[in-house]
C-alpha cells in the first residue's frame, strides 16, 4: 500500500481514490487542499507503524542489551520512503549516514523521519492484545504525530515566506509596504509556529528536529531573516535619502528667497516692484541650483535614487 501511495512502479493502483479518496472520507470535517495550492505536495505524507511478528527476524532485537540488527534500520528506511531496494537502492557510500538518523525511542521501537514519510518500527515480537505496542501506537497517533504536523505547518509557512520574498520587488513603488508586511508575517510565524521543542524533553522533540532537518527548515528560516533584514535596510536607506532630498529642496528653495527678502527688509524697501523682482531672482537662482550636481542629487533622492528606477524598469 505504501508503494502504491508513492506511485512506485510497478505497484497496486493508488488506494487514495474512489471510496478512500481523502476528500470523500473527510467530507466536511476537514479541508483537503488541491495539488495546485501554495502548501501542496506531490503525494500525501505517510506515517507507518509496524509491529513485527516472530518471523520478522531482521527487525527484532535479540535482547534489550544488544544493538538493533542492521536490517532493522533498512526496514525503517523502506517504510518511511515507501520503497523497496528495487525502487530506490541506497548508495553504499551514504547508507550509513542515512540510516544513522533513526530516532531510538526506546529499546523496543525506533522511528525514522524522511521528506515524504515517517516510519515507526518495533524491535520485539508483538503478541497482540494489550501489550506494550498498544501504548506505543497511542503515542505514535498523538504526541509524535503532533510533532510531525507542527513540522509540516512550519514547512508550509516557510514556503509561503519564501514566495513573499521572491515577490518583494514585483512593484518597486510599494517596496516599503511589501517589506513591512513581510516583517509582520515573519514575526507572526516566529511567535506562533516556529518552535524547535514540542515538549520539555523526550522523543517528540527528536522527531520534530528530524523533520526540520530533512526539509532544512532552520537554514531556510535563517536565510529568510537575513534577506528580510537586507530589504529592511534598503527601505530605511531609501527613506533616509528621500528625507534628505526633501530637506535639500527646502534649502534650495528657501535660501535664495530668504536672502532676497532679508536684504529688502534691511534696506527698508517696501516697493512691490522690488519685491516681485526679488521673487523672480530667487526663482532663477533656485532653478540654476537645481541644475547643479547637488541639485540633481537632491531630485534623484526624492524619486528614490537611480537604483530604484532601474528596478522599476526591470
Amino acid at each position: 500500500m505504501l508503494r502504491a501511495i508513492g506511485h512506485r512502479h510497478p505497484a497496486d493502483p493508488d488506494p487514495l481514490t474512489g471510496p478512500l479518496d481523502p476528500g470523500r472520507l473527510l467530507g466536511e470535517t476537514a479541508e483537503v487542499r488541491d495539488t495546485t495550492g501554495t502548501f501542496a505536495i506531490a503525494r500525501p505524507y505517510t506515517v507507518a507503524f509496524l509491529t513485527p511478528g516472530p518471523g520478522h527476524a531482521p527487525a527484532l532485537r535479540p535482547s534489550p542489551q544488544t544493538p538493533v540488527p542492521p536490517g532493522a534500520d533498512r526496514w525503517l528506511w523502506q517504510l518511511a520512503s515507501r520503497s523497496v531496494p528495487a525502487d530506490y537502492p541506497l548508495a553504499p557510500e551514504t547508507a550509513a549516514e542515512e540510516l544513522s538518523r533513526a530516532v531510538r525511542i526506546s529499546a523496543d521501537w525506533s522511528a525514522l523521519v524522511l521528506r515524504h514519510g515517517t516510519a515507526f518500527l518495533g524491535h520485539r515480537t508483538d503478541p497482540g492484545g494489550g501489550d506494550f505496542y498498544a501504548f506505543a501506537a497511542l503515542h505514535a497517533r498523538t504526541v509524535y504525530l503532533d510533532a510531525l504536523l507542527l513540522g509540516s505547518l512550519q514547512r508550509d509557512h516557510i514556503d509561503e515566506l519564501t514566495d513573499e520574498l521572491s515577490a518583494v520587488f514585483d512593484d518597486g513603488s510599494r517596496l516599503a509596504t511589501r517589506v513591512a508586511a513581510l516583517e509582520r508575517n515573519i514575526a507572526r510565524f516566529r511567535s506562533t509556529y516556529w518552535r524547535q521543542h514540542l515538549t520539555a524533553h523526550g522523543p517528540a522533540n527528536g522527531l520534530l528536529l528530524a523533520f526540520q532537518n530533512q526539509h532544512r527548515l532552520p537554514e531556510r528560516f535563517t536565510e529568510i531573516l537575513a534577506e528580510a533584514a537586507d530589504y529592511s535596510r534598503l527601505v530605511q536607506t531609501q527613506e533616509s535619502q528621500q528625507i534628505s532630498g526633501a530637506l535639500g529642496v527646502l534649502t534650495i528653495l528657501g535660501l535664495p528667497l530668504g536672502t532676497a527678502l532679508g536684504i529688502l527688509q534691511v534696506l527698508g524697501d517696501d516697493s512691490p516692484a522690488h519685491l516681485l523682482a526679488a521673487l523672480g531672482l530667487s526663482v532663477v537662482v533656485t532653478a540654476a541650483a537645481l541644475t547643479t550636481r547637488y541639485g540633481r542629487l537632491v531630485l534623484s533622492s526624492l524619486r528614490g535614487g537611480p537604483g530604484s528606477r532601474r528596478r522599476r524598469r526591470r
